[in-house]
């Protein structure tokens, strides 16, 4: 079934566009808004709206898919491609990609993706949002066409098999991770709080004592507010690097002892600890950093695991890091991949390579981009995915829990089809 036209809306994200460098260098806060002068190229304030762009794609028979081009909260920050307006990109869509898809059939997810990603301009590749948005609507056009749900197409190209079970869904709080987390425990989040300790000062503590006393509190809310014993979540807990600006991003083993006492806190439940250190450099530091850390705590028996993020943004970047162990679990942050292919594609290599993988983004995306990529994750069955957009913790549930459930009733459905 031919592709007949590409047509682009502008849109908003369920999040906004943060200037981490500014927060991290103490940008204030009023209100929502982040109070001083944004450092990163291209932000007018600290905080600003977060943009989308919707790509449908209209197929001769009249079908109508569509995909959602978004970028991470954090953009241009972690050798991430720059801030994501919607007037800059919509011509750059309708010029370069438009003419490339209409007229093509809709028949193979893979093949379509290949020639998308291969789309130069002045030499560069298209920006990450642009292959993001625009390769979830050829999935969807793909599914559409041929009368498949998108996991399915994923299952069918990609080898792998389209889960029975729903994945575990990993929730954010932003800063409110006080009441949040009470919201997370009432709807049986499997994984959260997220937490966002990205201050040392306000939020870790410059001992860490802070974050001790969340910890000790979030445990404690758990077991005095679960529906039943058997709800047993993982904390996994954002520190953008505030335990190596506390501790030492060189000093293994203050940061290890530290680590350490946090996962006896939080038993007897299990915890995560994403992005230890950030070492503003550059990827092989930052790679090298957390591979040591690893190390040590794994040479110690300790089960607390650690998450790569910071400059893990590529797939090749996220094979480095599996290559190396640098971490228990990766972040494969979908907007920052570009094209959903990769994200399917860096699933797939960290299972291959025993690394977690967890299936993340951002807050700052869509419900479209959302659903798309619950059926990615349906199909190469990552450890975790994340629960967006927003920090508001129902919707961004609701929306990844129903996608997901959606798809195990149409599987059931389809079962009773072919009796």
């Amino acid at each position: 079934m031919k592709i007949i036209d590409v047509v682009c809306s502008p849109g908003r994200t369920g999040f906004y566009f943060d200037d981490q460098r500014a927060i991290k260098q103490g940008a204030g806060h009023d209100g929502v808004f982040y109070t001083g002068d944004p450092v990163t190229e291209g932000f007018r304030s600290v905080r600003q709206a977060g943009e989308s762009i919707s790509v449908m794609i209209v197929l001769e028979d009249g079908q109508i898919a569509f995909g959602d081009c978004a970028a991470v909260q954090y953009s241009g920050a972690g050798g991430r491609d720059p801030l994501f307006l919607a007037a800059d990109f919509i011509p750059v869509i309708d010029t370069y990609i438009k003419p490339e898809l209409v007229g093509k059939e809709a028949d193979n997810f893979r093949d379509l993706c290949a020639m998308m990603e291969a789309i130069c301009v002045d030499g560069k590749r298209l920006h990450t949002a642009i292959r993001y948005g625009v390769s979830q609507a050829i999935l969807d056009a793909v599914a559409k066409a041929t009368g498949r749900m998108m996991c399915e197409v994923v299952a069918d190209e990609y080898g792998c098999t389209v889960s029975e079970t729903p994945i575990p869904i990993f929730t954010q709080s932003g800063d409110d991770r006080y009441d949040n987390s009470d919201k997370m425990i009432l709807k049986g989040a499997q994984v959260l709080p997220h937490a966002l300790i990205n201050n040392v000062d306000t939020k870790l503590g410059r001992n860490g004592e802070k974050l001790k006393e969340y910890v000790a509190w979030l445990r404690e809310r758990i077991l005095n507010f679960r529906s039943s014993e058997d709800y047993s979540p993982v904390m996994h807990i954002d520190v953008y690097g505030t335990i190596g600006a506390a501790f030492g991003n060189n000093n293994y083993k203050a940061m290890a002892d530290y680590i350490e006492e946090i996962g006896e806190i939080a038993k007897p439940f299990k915890i995560r600890i994403e992005g230890p250190m950030d070492c503003d450099c550059d990827r092989e530091t930052q790679m090298t950093a957390l591979a040591a850390l690893t190390k040590e705590l794994d040479d110690r028996n300790c089960d607390v695991e650690l998450v790569a993020d910071e400059w893990c943004n590529t797939l090749e970047d996220i094979k480095l890091f599996a290559d190396h162990k640098a971490g228990h679990m990766v972040q494969i942050k979908t907007p920052d991949l570009g094209g959903i292919n990769n994200t399917i594609e860096a699933v797939l290599y960290c299972k291959e390579k025993g690394i977690g993988a967890y299936q993340g983004g951002t807050c700052n995306e869509t419900d479209r981009s959302a659903q798309v990529c619950v059926h990615c994750a349906m199909a190469t069955q990552p450890v975790q995915i994340l629960a967006k957009p927003g920090m508001g913790v129902d919707e961004g549930y609701m929306i990844v829990y129903n996608e997901m459930n959606r798809i195990l009733a149409m599987k059931k459905a389809k079962k009773n089809f072919v009796k």
